[in-house]
């Protein structure tokens, strides 16, 4: 076997991450490891490195079977060397049975032709099709020895599936993310910020925790599949659970179904879905299916108490568009109109002619140009100012060690982020932060932030964007007020409102004074999320507007 020696270091950058993956896996759910992963760690970090190197190679590739000639690396020169302290863990297996689509995968057309030299490719040419044809024949699994008995080389299959899956469950927090994208980046490229774990922060406190929330993404793939709505429901009832932040998931994947039965048209079903599904959403999305069923008068009253307590500003703007159906729909029209046109948008439009530009460009970069001064600065921001600022302030309420939030070091944000209830769970933490509003320290915080986390990966700070004469404009022109006003709002629905914000920001240093302007071109219209914040920021007395900018034509400049 070749000495590592002879390989320079860095060409393992990838067993190095990975190992650094285990490492914090022993670390923070030791209590929750059982004999078998454990001697798994022991075993692993025994083996010599080319041998490492090898298993976590095939780890990041799409398996479970390889075969010996195409697993080549010029960091592991000798492959079968490597492979045989794997087989003899029984971590590779020679012996295990094979399933026709495997040996299919495994093989090109050509070399399948001398594996079953005497059938006839029926079903025409592409291997799909001879595979279709075959399978009625061969619908028995085989080891590879009796599928291929003229085989020159070894195919070996990884027998580490369940226990792989859990121990990336347990790194990660999810199974939406693998090795591979973990194990091949270069950890160096990105700062994070570092994050004080305990035993309490954990996403799982059992291994009870860990069964759960693979039992939801067994549920999870079965409606992918096409499984039987009622058995879902049933089964998903099934993986209740005291840990709360898996009961959010549990919620959330109850929701996935009902949307999933009204793709469908199984609206009865999608009824009782959502009629046991608490996630935001879930509310309107069963209004809206009692309508489809013709149950007009029921969905009139839940529509009606809904408003009474909306879960967010994004439902309650939902429901003004479906109240006036509904009441048309139970005769009460009349009784309960609402205006046609909002007002506060017409009184915030202004409208504007320019020149086209002579390089092409967007219309919100043709009108900061036609605005920007020096006397009067314009910036284009979009959602990157106010969530920056937010972001440099409530830094330590974002990155607090809540649970299931963070699983490793190398997190740009809490896994929560989209969470309803991201802010409720760290609510002394924000209000801690924002109570800074109060005092005139907060902008002195917020540049000192800005220096000490420069490039530190940050969910809501837009690095690229922000600059320090940015912020110092920002900070100088917009009260403390207006920031406790926008900050609240974007706590009180992150998911939703992250993004929404106006296009530009103009600035008047010298009144200090400030301006949030939404641009619009010919043909667009305001979107939900914009309208949502252009309503909020008019009703707040925060200075806001839209501009409808058209091209000048030929004909106008006669």
């Amino acid at each position: 076997m070749a000495s590592v020696g002879l390989v320079p270091p860095h060409r393992f950058y990838y067993l190095h991450n990975f190992e650094r993956a285990l490492g914090w896996i022993a670390q923070r759910y030791s209590d929750l490891l059982d004999a078998g992963e454990r001697d798994f760690l022991a075993q692993f970090a025994a083996l010599s490195p080319l041998s490492r190197a090898l298993l976590v190679r095939m780890l990041m590739r799409r398996g479970p079977w390889f075969r010996a000639s195409r697993l080549v690396y010029e960091e592991i020169p000798e492959i079968q060397a490597a492979a045989e302290p794997l087989l003899a863990l029984g971590w590779l297996d020679t012996q295990a049975p094979m399933q026709l689509e495997e040996l299919f995968d495994l093989h090109t057309r050509s070399e399948l032709a001398e594996v079953f030299a005497s059938a006839q490719r029926g079903g025409g040419t592409r291997k799909s099709d001879w595979l279709q044809a075959l399978a009625s024949v061969h619908d028995a699994p085989r080891r590879y020895a009796e599928w291929h008995p003229q085989a020159s080389e070894p195919v070996w299959r990884v027998m580490l599936g369940e226990r792989s899956e859990r121990l990336r469950l347990m790194f990660f927090g999810n199974l939406h993310q693998n090795w591979t994208e973990f194990v091949l980046a270069d950890l160096g490229v990105f700062k994070y910020e570092s994050v004080a774990f305990d035993a309490a922060s954990r996403a799982f406190q059992t291994r009870e925790d860990i069964d759960a929330y693979l039992a939801l993404q067994a549920c999870r793939q079965a409606m992918e599949d096409g499984a039987d709505p009622a058995a879902l429901l049933q089964a998903i009832a099934a993986c209740e659970s005291r840990n709360p932040w898996l009961e959010k998931r549990r919620a959330k994947l109850l929701l996935r179904l009902g949307n999933a039965c009204e793709r469908a048209g199984l609206w009865d079903d999608a009824l009782r879905v959502y009629a046991q599904c608490p996630y935001p959403g879930a509310r309107q999305r069963r209004i809206r299916v009692l309508e489809r069923l013709g149950r007009h008068g029921e969905a009139l009253q839940h529509a009606l108490q809904a408003q009474q307590a909306p879960e967010s500003d994004e439902e309650l703007q939902k429901l003004g568009r479906m109240l006036p159906r509904l009441l048309r729909n139970t005769g009460q029209a009349k009784a309960r109109q609402r205006p046609a046109a909002n007002q506060a948008l017409v009184r915030m439009r202004a409208d504007l002619v320019l020149d086209p530009p002579a390089v092409p460009m967007s219309v919100e970069f043709a009108l900061r140009a036609h605005w920007h001064s020096d006397a009067s600065p314009v910036f284009y921001v979009e959602n990157a100012l106010v969530n920056s600022l937010f972001g440099l302030l409530c830094w330590p309420a974002i990155f607090a060690p809540v649970q299931g939030a963070f699983f490793h070091p190398f997190q740009s944000g809490p896994a929560d982020l989209s969470a309803p209830d991201f802010s409720a769970r760290r609510a002394e933490e924000f209000a801690r932060c924002l109570a800074q509003l109060d005092a005139p320290g907060y902008a002195q915080t917020i540049l000192a932030r800005y220096a000490d986390k420069q490039g530190v990966q940050s969910p809501f700070v837009y690095w690229g964007v922000l600059s320090e004469p940015l912020l110092r404009l920002a900070l100088d022109c917009i009260s403390a007020a207006h920031l406790k006003l926008l900050f609240a709002r974007l706590m009180a629905d992150v998911k939703a409102n992250r993004s929404g914000l106006p296009d530009l920001v103009r600035f008047w240093p010298d009144e200090r004074r400030y301006e949030l302007v939404e641009v619009k071109g010919p043909g667009d219209k305001l979107q939900d999320n914009q309208i949502r914040w252009l309503q909020y920021c008019s009703e707040h007395g925060i200075p806001v507007s839209v501009c409808h900018v058209q091209w000048r034509t030929a004909e106008d400049a006669a």
